[in-house]
Order: C-alpha cells, then structure tokens, then sequence
C-alpha cells in the first residue's frame, strides 16, 4: 500500500505541476481547457489503478485521487485568474482533500483508536480552517489599512497643495492626483 500511494502522490505533484506550464494568468479558454483535461485524464488513471488495490487501501488511494484532482483543478483556476478568491478556493481543497484522506486512514483501526484518530482528524481540519478565515481577515484588515493610509496621504497632499496659488496649486492637485490616482 505504501508503493502505491507513494505512485499516487508523484503522479499527482507531476500532474499538478505539470499543469502549471499551462496555467499563466489570463491564458486562453483553449489552453485552460487543455490543462484541464490532461488533469481530469491523469487522475482517471490514478483511479484506475486504486483498482488493484482492496479493502480501505483502496478506499483510502480514492479519497487522495479524488482529493488530489481537486486541488490541482482549484490551483488550475488559480493560476488562470490570479484572484484572491480563487486562491481561498485553493485552500479549501487542500484542506477537504487532507481531512478526507485522515478520515479514510481511520477506518484501518477500530474502537477507540478509530475515534481517537477521527477526533485527531476533525481536529487538524478544524485547525486548518481557522487558520484559512484568520488568513482571510487578517488580509482583509491590512487591505483596510492600506486603503486607509492611502486616503489618508491623498488627503495630506491636497492640504499642501491648498497652501499654494495659480499655477504652483494645480500642478500639485494634478501630481497628486496622479500619484494617488484619484
């Protein structure tokens, strides 16, 4: 089981990875289609061979396929727009694709173990999504200040510029409204 996960994890960071020369932003819907399909074919055959595997090995290899296209899909869509949503996409299938392999591993043990490793599974995900919404606001927040501090040396600026007559007063106006872009 190890070799065959081994197998599934380097094919998924070759297909990952591999997609990439394809996925600049602002490619074209053909390239974008292109890079798509050749991840949606490499985990198709990553699927196929969890076939040779039996019991929750199998269950397991599925879970990472599955989660593995996901996240090479939602980094594909990334890389195509470059937003700040789609890169949160990105983290939210990488951290369902992990949650979802922890919690198929823990079918190998019974009793209190299994709960003991689901618990340890729920709580890494819980972790893991917090982590996600902190990163979220606290780049909301510097956005926030930015936008703030920007207003707040425009403003400085044209108070400057108000200590000034004729033509001196309009070249400032138009110097600061072009560097603040207002």
């Amino acid at each position: 089981m190890k070799t065959s996960i081994k197998h599934i994890t380097i094919a998924c960071t070759l297909a990952l990875f591999g997609s990439t020369a394809f996925a600049a932003p602002g490619i074209s819907s053909n390239t974008y289609n292109a890079a798509k399909e050749q991840i949606q074919s490499a985990y198709k055959v990553e699927r196929e061979n969890c076939g040779s595997l039996t019991a929750n090995a199998k269950d397991v290899c599925q879970e990472a396929v599955k989660g593995g296209e996901s996240v090479a899909l939602a980094h594909l869509q990334w890389q195509r727009t470059a937003t700040v949503a789609d890169q949160r996409k990105l983290g939210d299938a990488r951290v369902e694709a992990r949650y979802a392999v922890a919690k198929e591993k823990c079918d190998d043990v019974s009793g209190n173990a299994k709960s003991t490793c689901t618990t340890e599974a729920k709580t890494r995900h819980d972790k893991a999504k917090a982590d996600l919404k902190m990163n979220k606001e606290v780049a909301e927040a510097r956005s926030d200040a930015e936008e703030t501090k920007h207003k707040a040396d425009y403003k400085l600026a044209g108070e400057r510029c108000d200590t000034m007559t004729g033509e001196a007063k309009d070249s400032c106006t138009a110097t600061a409204k072009a560097r603040f872009g207002m």
